[in-house]
């Protein structure tokens, strides 16, 4: 079959099918240059807004600034916690890259202890991403400058120059305000508010600093900063300032508070005063006590176990949480609840050593002889309140406990308070479905048995006995109206008041304890209170100190027109007479003649070796050397033992 020849190829032919090729082509290319410069139009345009600020944001950082936070003053403006200008270096978790080469170069940088930095390795370990773990605090700018240098090559440290919180008065009002610290992961989940995770903030942790925290707070202020793609500041373009927080003022006399925490030197316990005619509390010491701006700095882990192993408790606040039984200082309560029940202040009781109820003795300090209401006081003769106690019984004096506030839950800005028990014949059917008896009665009589208070309330049914008006306690300063009456006779209190006066100034219990001062006189009275069961004629007044007695002592000064009354508690003190009441005398001096006061306690410190923060820095110097001791004991009996194995196999 004869093959078909092929299409001849012309000049005219090529030219046509070039023609038709390139127009397909700059069709496609028309097409591809129209979406080009339409998607081009669109970004330019319709998405001009949207990748500026996406611009903006890779040039410009927008970085909160912490508010200042609000003072902290007493009832004259005296600061008790403020700010003060500092240096800081933190680590921000998210950002840090080589935690192995930095933290170690940090800690050269900035000279710190071993112990600092297993800290930070354990909180980088327990951090969140967001939240920034402290390096150290109130650093010299020295120090704060070799860090800042080096910032290009840390990446996650962040050095920075705030406010951090300084308590002047220390220790002496560690439990009064609290401290301040840096949100945990908790506090920042509860709360989503980026403030808590910005470096160098902090917020209150306890007392005051927390339960006052909105109003100490303030509200946070910003910085423009224009930065490279590397994060590096060019410059600031533009800041909001910070609105520090409202100033806090307090009802606290701060003056008398540091008095009366350095007054009760080495001593557990606590003393309180209060203003008879408003309520305000003018002093709420509780020692020993630590020291706040060793926690709000960061407190390290040897300080904590030192507080926290000591068995005088200085991260308990001993006014308001520790529970006392209160002993013959309720005596004043019960002759005006023995007055409201028909009793006669005339009538004598025998006292021979002790009252008989059934077939049990229950003992009296000693053998007072005839006593009326006025002697029974006077001499804390326990029999005459055995035996009168009967005759109104336990409801009665539960009535007045509680018109004395005693067993009551104050309505104050605190984290916490243990307000203990004022029992009557319902509260203990209740608690432990069992019938009042008798030998109950006579127990409360004397402030024992399921009596149990705290040294707030024994300070404030002085206060009332003092001042015959129904005043609470108060810790935030403003203008109140006047309390009103008790509703009680005052011929009752006159009797009551009159028998504490004895007490100090008379044939009574506290005798050695009259102030020294022309004219002003205080009325109070002491109180032991066992702190176990002792049996027959043995007194916890010896032996090792948790199983002493606490000593007690209530009080109001002058008594010709009561302004303070208030309470000292000294923990396994032996006794009020001996331990409390010259407290009382010392604090009441100072209200009246500071410089004399002042005299009286150097000449003690000089005994006791120094004032609170000389003390505390010797004993924690001790601690650790006593703790280093141990471990090397440890270590060498460790090196013993495998030694002795060794030689064995």
């Amino acid at each position: 079959m004869r093959r078909k020849a092929p299409p001849l190829l012309t000049e005219s032919s090529q030219v046509y099918t070039f023609s038709r090729r390139a127009f397909v082509l700059s069709g496609l290319q028309a097409g591809v240059a129209a979406l080009v410069a339409g998607r081009m139009a669109y970004i330019s345009i319709a998405e001009n807004e949207r990748y500026k600020l996406l611009s903006e944001e890779n040039r410009v950082q927008l970085v909160l600034v912490p508010p200042r936070r609000g003072w902290i003053v007493d009832r004259n403006g005296q600061p008790i916690a403020i700010n003060r200008s500092d240096y800081r270096v933190d680590l921000i978790p998210d950002q840090l890259r080589d935690p192995e080469r930095i933290v170690p170069q940090l800690a050269q940088l900035l000279d710190l202890p071993g112990e600092e930095v297993e800290r930070i390795f354990k909180e980088l370990d327990q951090a969140a991403g967001y939240q920034p773990v402290a390096v150290a605090e109130n650093l010299p700018f020295e120090k704060f400058a070799a860090v800042t240098l080096r910032t290009p090559e840390m990446p996650g440290v962040a050095p920075l120059r705030g406010f951090s919180r300084f308590y002047p008065e220390g220790a002496a009002v560690g439990h009064l305000v609290g401290y301040v610290g840096a949100a945990n992961k908790q506090e920042y989940e509860k709360e989503k508010n980026p403030l808590l995770i910005t470096p160098g903030f902090k917020i209150g942790k306890e007392g005051l600093e927390e339960v006052m925290e909105s109003r100490l707070r303030g509200k946070p202020g910003a910085k423009r900063l224009e930065v490279t793609a590397r994060g590096k500041l060019v410059r600031e373009l533009s800041t909001l300032r910070d609105q520090s927080g409202g100033t806090l003022p307090l009802t606290i006399d701060a003056g008398l508070q540091a008095y009366a925490a350095r007054r009760m030197g080495s001593e557990s316990g606590s003393c309180v005063v209060i203003d008879c005619w408003t309520g305000d509390i003018l002093c709420m010491a509780s020692m020993p006590s630590y020291d706040p701006n060793s926690f709000s700095d960061g407190i390290g882990q040897s300080e904590w176990k030192m507080l926290s192993s000591n068995e005088r408790k200085p991260l308990l606040n001993k006014t308001l949480n520790s529970l006392y039984p209160p002993g013959s200082t309720l005596k004043p309560m019960m002759s005006l609840a023995l007055q409201a029940g028909g009793i006669d202040p005339k009538a004598v009781v025998y006292c021979g050593g002790g009252y008989q109820l059934g077939n049990r003795f229950f003992r009296c300090l000693g053998r007072h002889g005839p006593v009326n209401m006025h002697r029974a006081i006077a001499k804390s003769c326990n029999s005459y309140f055995y035996a009168m106690s009967r005759r109104i019984g336990i409801d009665k004096m539960a009535e007045m406990a509680r018109l004395m506030t005693l067993g009551k839950k104050y309505d104050l800005p605190v984290v916490s308070q243990s307000f203990g028990t004022y029992p009557d014949s319902a509260w203990k059917q209740k608690k432990y479905k069992d019938r009042w008896r008798e030998s109950d009665t006579l127990n409360a009589a004397i402030g024992q048995g399921y009596v149990i208070l705290n040294p707030l309330q024994l300070a404030m049914m002085a206060a009332r006995i003092a001042s015959g008006r129904a005043i609470e306690p108060h810790l935030i300063l403003q203008k109140r109206p006047a309390a009103p009456s008790l509703g009680l006779s005052e011929q009752h209190l006159q009797v009551t008041r009159a028998a504490m006066w004895e007490v100090v100034n008379g044939d009574g219990t506290a005798g050695r304890s009259r102030l020294p001062l022309e004219g002003i006189e205080m009325g109070g009275k002491t109180g032991t209170a066992q702190v176990r069961r002792i049996t027959g004629g043995q007194r916890g007044q010896s032996g090792e100190w948790k199983y002493r007695d606490h000593g007690l002592f209530v009080f109001f000064a002058p008594t010709s027109n009561p302004r303070y009354a208030g309470a000292v508690v000294i923990d396994h003190g032996m006794g009020g007479s001996r331990a409390a009441a010259p407290v009382a005398k010392d604090v009441l001096t100072y209200l009246f003649d500071k410089p004399k006061a002042m005299e009286a306690l150097f000449e003690l410190e000089k005994g006791w070796g120094g004032t609170i923060n000389e003390r505390m820095k010797r004993d924690a110097e001790q601690w650790v050397a006593a703790e280093a001791a141990r471990k090397n004991i440890g270590t060498q009996q460790a090196a013993a033992d495998a030694g002795s194995r060794a030689g064995r196999s």
